[in-house]
C-alpha cells in the first residue's frame, strides 16, 4: 500500500482510463485502421503510466520537507519507504517506461518518436527538482504534460497511417484530440494553482516562489477566478459550434450538467474559500471535472451513432 501511495495510483488509474477512453470510446468507433494493435496500445498506456509514476516518485523524494508541513499523513519517503529505495524505484519505473516507448516507436516505423518519452521523463525530473519552485512555469509544465498524454494516443495510433487519401479524415480526428488536450490543459492548469493555494504554508517555509506566495492568497484567488472563465467560454462555444447544429441533445445535456455546472460550482466555492481543506476540495472537484470532460468523448460518439 505504501508503494501504491508513493506512485499516487489513483491519479495513474485516471490517466490510463483517459487514454483507454480515447482509443476504445472514440477511435475504435470510427471504423478506421489504427497503427497499434490492442496489446501494443496497452503497452503505450503502460509506458505513459510508468513514466508518470516515476514523476510522482521523484516529486515525493524532493517534497519530503514540504509534505511534513502540508500533508504529514501522506508522507511516504523517509517514513515508510527509505529515500534510497525510492530512488531505485524511480530509476526502474523510468527505464521501463522509456524502454517500452523505444520499442513502440520502432514498431510504428518512427524511431524518432522515442525522444518524446525521454523528453517527458526529463521534464518531470526538472519539474520536481527546480521548475516546481517557479511561479506559473511549474504549473504550466504539469498541465502541458497532461495535454501531451492525450495527444500521444493520436500520435501513435493515427499519424503513422496517414496517407493522401485519408489525410482530411485523419486531420479531423486529430483536431478532436487537440480540442480535448486543450481542455485538459486548462483544467489542470487551474488545479495546479489551486494546489499551490492549498500548500501555501509548507511552500513558504521551504522558500518556494509559487503564485500565492508572490501575489498573496487573495490576488491568486482572483486570478484563478478570472482564468476559470476560459474553460467555461470554451465549452459554451464548442457546444454552440459542434453540438447544436447537429442536434446532439444528449451530448449537450451531458456537457451542461456534468461539465459546465461543476465548473460554475467551482467558481462559487472558490470565491469564498480560505482554508486548506476548502482548497483541497476544489482541487478534487477540478480532477472530477477533468475526467468527466474526457468521458464526454464517449457520450458524444454514442450520441452520434444512435441519435444523430
Amino acid at each position: 500500500m505504501n508503494f501504491l501511495k508513493l506512485i499516487r495510483y489513483k491519479n495513474l488509474i485516471m490517466l490510463a482510463l483517459m487514454q483507454l477512453l480515447f482509443r476504445y470510446g472514440f477511435l475504435n468507433l470510427q471504423k478506421i485502421s489504427l497503427a497499434l494493435q490492442d496489446w501494443q496500445f496497452i503497452l503505450l498506456v503502460l509506458s505513459t503510466v510508468l513514466i508518470a509514476a516515476a514523476g510522482y516518485v521523484i516529486n515525493n523524494i524532493m517534497d519530503q520537507e514540504t509534505d511534513r508541513i502540508n500533508k504529514p499523513q501522506n508522507l511516504i519517503v523517509g517514513k515508510s519507504i527509505s529515500e534510497q529505495t525510492a530512488y531505485y524505484i524511480y530509476v526502474v519505473l523510468n527505464c521501463t517506461g522509456v524502454g517500452i516507448g523505444f520499442y513502440l516507436a520502432n514498431v510504428i516505423g518512427k524511431p524518432n518518436f522515442a525522444a518524446l518519452f525521454i523528453l517527458i521523463a526529463a521534464t518531470l525530473y526538472m519539474y520536481a527538482t527546480s521548475l516546481k519552485q517557479m511561479a506559473v512555469i511549474g504549473n504550466f509544465v504539469v498541465a502541458l504534460l497532461l495535454a501531451i498524454s492525450v495527444i500521444v494516443v493520436g500520435i501513435f495510433d493515427l499519424y503513422p497511417i496517414v496517407t493522401q487519401e485519408n489525410k482530411s479524415v485523419m486531420g479531423s480526428l486529430f483536431s478532436i484530440f487537440l480540442d480535448y488536450a486543450f481542455y485538459a490543459f486548462m483544467i489542470n492548469f487551474l488545479r495546479e494553482i489551486v494546489k499551490d493555494l492549498e500548500d501555501i504554508e509548507g511552500d513558504y517555509k521551504q522558500g518556494m516562489k509559487t503564485l500565492p506566495i508572490i501575489f498573496g492568497l487573495k490576488r491568486t484567488k482572483n486570478l484563478v477566478l478570472a482564468l476559470s472563465i476560459l474553460p467555461i467560454v470554451f465549452i459554451i462555444i464548442y457546444i454552440k459550434t459542434y453540438l447544436f447544429p447537429f442536434r446532439l441533445y444528449f451530448a449537450i445535456f451531458y456537457s451542461m450538467i456534468f461539465i459546465l455546472a461543476p465548473l460554475f460550482l467551482f467558481v462559487a466555492k472558490l470565491a469564498t474559500a480560505k482554508t486548506q481543506k476548502e482548497f483541497h476540495y476544489l482541487s478534487t472537484l477540478l480532477k472530477q471535472i477533468l475526467f468527466l470532460g474526457i468521458l464526454s468523448i464517449v457520450i458524444l460518439n454514442l450520441n452520434i451513432k444512435y441519435n444523430a
